[in-house]
């Protein structure tokens, strides 16, 4: 969400474009989208670069730390007979995505985004809890594999890189593949900073672009800290927050420019869109001015940042324009779509509540990041037409949609951190995914969205959300284009049956995923039957004429404080 694409939206719905001549339509029209964002063309597939594949076993740097505080593999302990999970780097690389970013693409997705690349501690960290099974934020003994312990923002951590292959043309590779590049940043801390025997390696350091300390915590707890006396400690703040994660304090004026100097650093590379970790950490404050400072040299960057939290009040703030207008990763509904297609198996009368369409406290849901899990909690506990029956809401749903990787074939299921949620996913893997049932559903529904406008930013207009079924239009008249989707979804294990009569558009409809035509009278009404854990939609593709659907139409346009 991002004040121009909001004006020049602001603008379309007040100049009231000329959709289709050809179809008569009055020049007075109001245009129906639920947003003008460029990333709601594209959905996004979630790399933990460690962990995908390795490409190359060259810059495994398997010898680093050894022989106490190695920084390769490391087995958590505890772990039941036949399981495993691991504290160190597996060799995921650049490399290794590169040469799998056609995979990616085939499926359907149009951005990757991968955790940080920046500079890591070279050794274990030796404080904190020893890493046990199951448990979180148990942090001795692990490595930074996962890249959110930077201690220098300006470096590329060296497992990641090949020669040749450096971040600049890691995303001017993925660009040539279409995809672009979402990049994982922090803001809010560096590395361990605390509790260890001994201070050890950069942990709790931080360097400049030329390699010079700006910031050392000194193993110290928080409130040792004396910012007053010593410059290196200025850097952070005195009270603990994340386990023992450095904690910068971003109320200092040379705090917020090493951010931002790093952060436009990646930018300059060809990063396209930033994901931004841990932002409820962050002062309020900090968010305005960093998002001006980046978009003052990329107008329109797109951003989108973890709060993991449940409160949609709280996440909406940073949605607001006054807070930057960060887009957020929509916690909210992923829950809902935990109960639904987990377990549980609840209906979706779960789901509705969730989408706040009319009203709600975001900016604009229709750029929320919607997924059903990532890297931080248990991926969905679902069998495999749990998996398909997700993937078939989160494509057609508003929002846009996030898979982490490995959700694709249901890869390592109802696992938490240091229980196999981040285990190797790996070559062998994905040459094999094409055989896989969710794979093969996620393939069509993300497909069809890809070509589909009115799936990607089209309002949403709701008929049903009730036990195995669910029914919603997606409706998109903007610059030229005008198509309505209606989407039948059924998570139930028999075939069911629709039927409607309320908000029918009468013409011609084409079913995308199955080809088929029909032409629906005025005044009748619209039936179908979808089969077992299956999802139709069927497109319109001309300016709504129906009163009712398009006075529903018109009213969730309304709904949207910032298009």
């Amino acid at each position: 969400m991002i004040q121009r694409s909001r004006l020049l939206s602001l603008a379309l719905l007040l100049a009231a474009p000329d959709l289709t001549a050809a179809a008569g339509f009055p020049a007075s029209t109001p245009a129906l989208i639920g947003t003008t964002e460029p990333m709601a063309a594209h959905a996004v597939y979630f790399v933990m670069t460690d962990r995908f594949v390795n490409g190359d076993p060259s810059n495994d740097h398997r010898e680093q730390g050894l022989p106490n505080h190695g920084t390769w593999g490391g087995p958590v302990p505890g772990a039941p007979p036949g399981r495993e999970d691991f504290v160190g780097y597996l060799g995921g690389d650049f490399r290794g995505l590169l040469d799998n970013a056609g995979y990616i693409r085939d499926m359907g997705f149009g951005a990757v985004w991968l955790t940080p690349i920046v500079e890591q501690p070279d050794e274990s960290f030796s404080g904190g809890t020893p890493a046990a099974w199951g448990q979180m934020f148990t942090d001795g003994g692990k490595s930074g594999y996962h890249g959110y312990w930077g201690t220098n923002f300006f470096e590329i951590d060296e497992h990641l890189p090949s020669e040749g292959l450096a971040f600049r043309e890691l995303t001017a590779g993925l660009r040539a593949r279409g995809l672009k590049t979402v990049l994982d940043v922090v803001v809010n801390h560096g590395s361990p900073s605390f509790s260890a025997p001994e201070q050890r390696d950069a942990f709790g350091k931080l360097f400049d672009a030329e390699g010079r300390l700006v910031a050392d915590h000194q193993n110290l707890h928080p409130r040792r800290l004396r910012p007053q006396r010593e410059p290196l400690h200025a850097f952070f703040r005195t009270e603990p927050d994340i386990a023992q994660l450095s904690n910068f304090d971003e109320r200092n004026p040379a705090v917020v420019d090493y951010l931002v100097a790093s952060t436009l650093q990646w930018l300059g590379q060809g990063a396209d869109a930033l994901r931004l970790d841990t932002i409820k950490h962050v002062p309020l404050a900090f968010w305005s001015g960093y998002a001006a400072r980046l978009r003052a040299e990329h107008p329109g960057l797109f951003l989108f940042g973890e709060a993991f939290d449940y409160d949609p009040q709280l996440l909406g703030t940073f949605t607001q324009p006054e807070n930057g207008s960060i887009s957020v990763l929509d916690f909210p509904l992923q829950k809902a779509m935990g109960e639904v297609f987990g377990r549980r198996d609840a209906g979706f009368e779960a789901i509705a509540p969730a989408l706040f369409l009319h009203d709600g406290p975001y900016a604009n849901p229709y750029v929320l990041m919607t997924f059903y899990d990532n890297h931080d909690m248990p991926r969905l506990d679902a069998d495999d037409a749990g998996f398909i029956n997700a993937n078939n809401l989160l494509f057609t749903v508003r929002g846009i949609p996030v898979l982490y990787q490995g959700s694709e074939v249901g890869f390592m299921r109802g696992t938490a951190e240091h229980a196999g949620n981040r285990n190797y996913f790996g070559q062998a893997r994905i040459d094999a995914a094409a055989a896989n049932p969710i794979h093969e559903a996620l393939t069509r529904i993300a497909r069809l969205r890809a070509t589909t406008p009115a799936l990607q930013r089209g309002l949403q207009v709701n008929l049903l959300f009730e036990g195995d079924r669910a029914a919603f239009y997606r409706i998109l008249e903007h610059d030229g284009v005008a198509q309505t989707a209606l989407v039948l979804l059924n998570k139930g294990d028999t075939a069911a049956r629709f039927r409607f009569t309320d908000k029918v558009q009468p013409g011609r409809w084409r079913e995308a995923l199955g080809g088929m035509t029909r032409r629906v009278a005025a005044g009748a009404a619209f039936e179908a039957e979808v089969p077992a854990n299956g999802v139709q939609v069927h497109l319109f593709e001309q300016p709504l004429t129906e009163p009712t659907l398009r006075a529903a139409a018109e009213a969730a346009r309304e709904g949207i404080p910032h298009p």
